[in-house]
């Protein structure tokens, strides 16, 4: 579900909260800090897919409001409420581990009810919407159609939902692209994936191992950045860009699944978004001459990092 390069970022930031720190780590405190962040992920999540679904499902609310008030119109007593009993929006609410999840993480807590009614009244404006209500049939493509137009024209270009999400969510703007892209592909086919298991068991044991590999051979990894900064001092070097570079340079050494360049790329992109506007430039340049050394004196010879 969760990409490597979201899960680079993550242990990134378990990397530079450790450091931070004013306490030395204890025995299992970091892996239990990258949980945590995989933790946020799935909260999120699951809050944006419970959050879209309140909006066609208020379609109901709105027929009982406009039903109940004391004199009423006809059209107050003909509300049409087709969107509510979308097909796919049912299987998303009868997802097995979806409703675990629910149950778990009481996402209608942090729900703005006055934020869902807005939506939903300009969903209601709208000439697809009335279009998708016009047919009294129930067609897949149509079903899902209306959906995406939901999610794609009216929920992720609100300024105001982006700020609620904001508000509620730290992990936002780390999250964003890769929760978006994951409730895409959820849309496409509800109950795809398991709620209960955001990151695969596969990508899981490379996030530790990373995680263990960069704190387990920290000095080793920093004796091999260290010469390289030439005019740089080491101590004046940001603290993000050292652990970036101690995260590359232990996939060189490490992960021989790993093809050298894709881990140089990946880096030089976080390096750009998460530290200054120079360290982009800056990791290229060390993990790159790094990496033709290593090549150059027949040291690249990949390993589990607990035998080196």
């Amino acid at each position: 579900m969760i990409s490597r390069r979201n899960i680079r970022v993550k242990v990134m930031q378990t990397l530079y909260t450790q450091d931070t720190l004013d306490k030395q780590a204890t025995t299992g405190e970091p892996l239990k800090l990258l949980q945590k962040h995989f933790d946020q992920s799935r909260e999120l999540l699951v809050y944006l897919i419970y959050f879209f679904t309140q909006i066609p499902a208020y379609a109901e609310t709105d027929a009982y409001v406009r039903s109940s008030k004391h004199i009423t119109t006809e059209e107050d007593l003909n509300v049409n409420t087709k969107i509510a009993g979308n097909e796919t929006l049912w299987k998303i609410k009868e997802d097995a581990s979806y409703k675990e999840q629910l149950e778990k993480l009481k996402p209608q807590q942090r729900l703005d009810k006055n934020l869902v009614k807005k939506i939903y009244l300009q969903l209601k404006d709208t000439p697809e919407y009335k279009r998708y209500i016009s047919s009294p049939e129930r067609n897949k493509k149509d079903e899902k159609e209306i959906l995406y137009f939901i999610l794609e024209t009216l929920l992720l270009p609100s300024e105001l939902f982006i700020s609620h999400l904001e508000e509620n969510f730290i992990n936002w703007d780390d999250d964003a692209d890769v929760v978006v892209q994951l409730f895409n592909s959820y849309l496409q086919k509800p109950g795809s994936f398991n709620f209960n298991e955001i990151v695969s068991a596969d990508k899981l044991l490379f996030a530790k191992t990373l995680l263990s590999t960069v704190i387990e051979k920290s000095g080793h990894l920093e004796s091999l950045i260290v010469p390289k900064l030439k005019n740089w001092d080491a101590e004046r070097i940001a603290l993000l860009d050292m652990i970036i570079m101690k995260m590359g340079v232990a996939e060189f050494l490490y992960f021989d699944t790993i093809p050298p360049k894709v881990t140089i790329n990946e880096y030089i992109d976080i390096a750009k978004e998460y530290s200054t506007q120079q360290s982009g430039q800056f990791v290229n340049g060390i993990l790159d001459n790094i990496h033709k050394e290593l090549v150059q004196e027949g040291k690249l010879q990949k390993t589990d990092f607990k035998k080196a």
